[in-house]
């Protein structure tokens, strides 16, 4: 009986420390990637002058993209403003030329980025002498946006998507029901600009957006153009929650505001794909980080709860619930919430349960009054994995599965990289959902904040994901942005956002091998010669007053 008890407290305890119950905070291993951020001077004379050389280098790149994006964008099939144009059409005809002044503008906007966190983060292993205000930081994403803003879509299709499933929405149809070539026809202009593997694919995004998206479609009709703008002032009104609420979050951890924003707004993601490829992951995490701060406050900021704290709870949470009406994932933020709110209420198992039934009702009502105000009902629930038909080399799992099939190939044993998929796939989701449930215990325990808890549990389901595309990197890394600030994440996080960035064609296919590599030389050659010619104006090296080894920190202010 000894033997058999104490079996069973090795296997408890191995269980309570699995799950990070019994984990001392200090051997928390996620928790050395937090740190609290040394309260710096604004930049000096010389610094300004270099801001505003970097500024510029940043909006030349996105102003050279904006303008190849009239040839190797994402133009549409159909409606294309500058098809026949003797001049503006110069650009599509002039592929390889054209491809080559985007690559460049996209190593200039990289470039500008990189120096720009000089004086936001510092170097790779030190904190900034001097660090840039919250005035500079805004002004130079306002001007690296601008152009991209106005410019033709790039790197994805998936606006015309969004555009042709609204129609359908629109024409009194269900659009999770039927796809656009059963919804709108084959010869219908929408249809036309989607990409082929989704025409016949039912919507697989959430109801709020697609009733806004139908909104959208009563006001532009078959105007692709219009319609285009429309879903971009849209993306752009989800960077903006996110410039907004970045800086507020990252200032309860001790991050400083601009260091946030730099790595989580500023990121060349952000800039290719959400503002310039016109994602709804955009209006997504802006509502989501936003909802995340007026939850925060409720339960931070109020020394007692009242009603003033449960009308920001409540606020909060209803913006984190429509934020999964767009995209499904980050729902799993109302989860921290809960037990960041359970905490607050006393830490124990029954704080839990209560917090998790009041924020599931908010959930609850507010998806069913989006589902029936807009008419859509629930049968987005049924088409969420749709993406899931496309063998995505970004995920981990996917990929397992592709290399271990195309190594029975060369073994002689057969092609079973659908049967290896089966197995990767669910393992995955498996360690997905143990990391996010470890992330809420020490969330709930008060090992970790919950915004830092939030960002490492999405990064576990996005890189266990069965299909990660460029931009789902973002759900991670931006909610990181306001927690994470030591060289372990910063540094991983900055080389996968310029891999990344530089990986993906402006239309994500359709060039020719010879172009691309021709392009690739020129964009060589004028990086390194354009390093070579500013060496002595722009901080391309550590140059004293740019950045230094932190000395001994005064902490970033944390209030609200």
């Amino acid at each position: 009986m000894a033997v058999v008890e104490g079996a069973r407290r090795r296997v408890i305890d191995i269980g309570r420390r699995a799950l990070g119950l019994d984990v001392p905070a200090a051997d928390h291993t996620v928790a050395v990637l937090h740190g609290v951020d040394a309260d710096r001077p604004g930049l000096d004379r010389r610094e300004t002058l270099q801001l505003m050389r970097i500024r510029l280098l940043g909006a030349t790149g996105a102003v050279i993209m904006a303008v190849s994006a009239l040839g190797v964008g994402a133009q549409p099939v159909h409606q294309n403003p500058i098809s026949g144009m003797r001049v503006l059409g110069f650009f599509a005809r002039a592929g390889t030329s054209t491809l080559a002044m985007c690559m460049i503008g996209t190593i200039l906007v990289i470039m500008a980025w990189l120096l720009l966190g000089r004086f936001a983060v510092g170097g790779w292993g030190g904190d900034p002498r001097h660090r840039l205000s919250r005035s500079q930081m805004d002004r130079t994403l306002l001007l690296w946006i601008i152009p991209l803003s106005v410019a033709p879509p790039m790197f994805s299709n998936d606006v015309y998507s969004y555009l042709a499933q609204s129609e359908i929405a629109a024409r009194g149809m269900d659009p999770y029901s039927v796809g656009p070539v059963a919804g709108l026809g084959l010869n219908n202009v929408l249809t036309n600009n989607v990409p082929t593997i989704w025409r016949d694919t039912s919507a697989p995004y959430g109801p709020l957006f697609l009733w806004v998206g139908r909104g959208i479609a009563q006001i532009t009709g078959d105007n692709i153009l219009l319609g285009v703008w429309l879903h971009r002032l849209l993306a752009l009104a989800g960077v903006a929650l996110m410039v907004w609420a970045l800086p507020r979050l990252s200032r309860r951890c001790g991050i400083a505001g601009v260091s946030a924003l730099w790595l989580g707004a500023a990121n060349p993601l952000v800039l290719f794909h959400l503002v310039g490829g016109v994602h709804n992951d955009a209006l997504m995490l802006g509502l989501m980080l936003a909802g995340m701060e007026f939850c925060l406050r409720a339960i931070d900021d109020c020394p007692q709860f009242n009603q003033r704290a449960w009308a920001l709870l409540v606020f909060g949470a209803v913006l984190i619930t429509l934020s999964s009406s767009v995209k499904i994932i980050s729902l799993v933020s109302l989860g921290f919430v809960g037990m960041a709110l359970a905490r607050r209420w006393g830490g124990g198992l029954k704080p839990v349960l209560v917090a998790g039934g009041v924020l599931g009702v908010i959930a609850v009502v507010t998806t069913l009054s989006v589902s029936y105000a807009s008419g859509l009902g629930f049968g987005w629930v049924n088409t969420v994995g749709t993406a899931t038909s496309v063998r995505s080399y970004l995920s981990l799992p996917t990929a397992v599965g592709i290399i271990t099939g195309f190594g029975g190939v060369l073994l002689g044993l057969g092609d079973h990289t659908t049967a290896l998929l089966d197995i990767t796939r669910p393992i995955a989701e498996l360690i997905a959902g143990f990391v996010t449930l470890r992330m809420l215990i020490a969330a709930w325990t008060g090992r970790l904040n919950a915004i830092g808890a939030l960002g490492v549990s999405l990064g576990a389901i996005v890189l266990l994901f069965p299909v990660v595309q460029p931009w789902y990197l973002l759900w991670a890394i931006v909610p990181l942005a306001a927690w994470a600030n030591r060289p372990a994440f910063r540094v991983p996080a900055v080389v996968l956002s310029v891999v990344v960035s530089v990986m993906v064609m402006p239309r994500g296919a359709d060039f020719y091998v010879f172009q691309i590599v021709e392009s690739a030389i020129a964009t060589v050659i004028v990086g390194l010669s354009l390093i070579f010619l500013t060496r002595n104006v722009l901080p391309w090296r550590n140059q004293p007053g740019v950045s230094a080894r932190s000395q001994q920190p005064t902490p970033y202010g944390v209030s609200s």
